[in-house]
């Protein structure tokens, strides 16, 4: 008899790296989930390349017309009857419904709340630790409200970057970290453990 995981939606914005780390830890049975539903808020995002790859269903949202955009996004994802929704590399900001109350998660590549905030995503972080003359940098996981990197954080994790001279550098660093705390996260908010 085969097992039945939550459902999941995860929704993306550009290359997917997030989201191939969720497939591959599902595909290695570290990670209990199925992933239900990938959204994307860009055609051209690769991140689809990487969902088809998988196998898995994909939709595409444009953020135009902007008043309606939350409600089309989450529209999809009701309809994929998912337990929990997971923002991965997602850039555009979104209205949580009441329904999804606490059912958002993403990953932020900085130690919030110190580099969050509207504009505050990918390279621009790690850069603006590095001019802060951070030694230490990591990951957040916390729920999405309607603000940019302001809900509730479930876990962080730290890392040193004392060796490192560039953004690219912090970026790998950090990223090795993400690999870890986002399923440890969706364990986590699932009340779940390691399969």
């Amino acid at each position: 008899m085969s097992r039945s995981f939550p459902r999941v939606a995860v929704l993306i914005s550009g290359g997917g790296t997030t989201l191939q780390n969720l497939i591959d830890e599902i595909a290695a049975g570290r990670l209990a989930v199925s992933i239900a539903l990938v959204v994307s808020s860009r055609a051209d995002a690769y991140g689809l390349v990487r969902a088809a790859n998988a196998g898995l269903p994909t939709m595409i949202v444009a953020p135009k017309p902007a008043q309606d955009f939350s409600d089309r996004v989450f529209g999809e994802v009701r309809k994929a009857n998912v337990t929990l929704v997971l923002c991965a590399g997602w850039l555009k900001r979104l209205t949580i419904p009441s329904d999804f109350h606490r059912r958002v998660l993403n990953i932020h590549p900085s130690l919030l709340p110190e580099f969050g905030g509207k504009g505050m995503y990918g390279r621009h972080v790690h850069e603006a630790v590095l001019a802060a003359g951070r030694t230490v940098s990591g990951c957040t996981v916390h729920y999405v409200n309607d603000e940019y990197d302001d809900g509730p954080i479930l876990l962080q994790r730290e890392v040193s970057i004392v060796d490192c001279a560039t953004a690219d550098e912090v970026a790998a660093r950090v990223f090795e970290a993400e690999r870890i705390a986002y399923p440890d996260a969706i364990r986590l908010s699932l009340g779940t453990t390691t399969p």
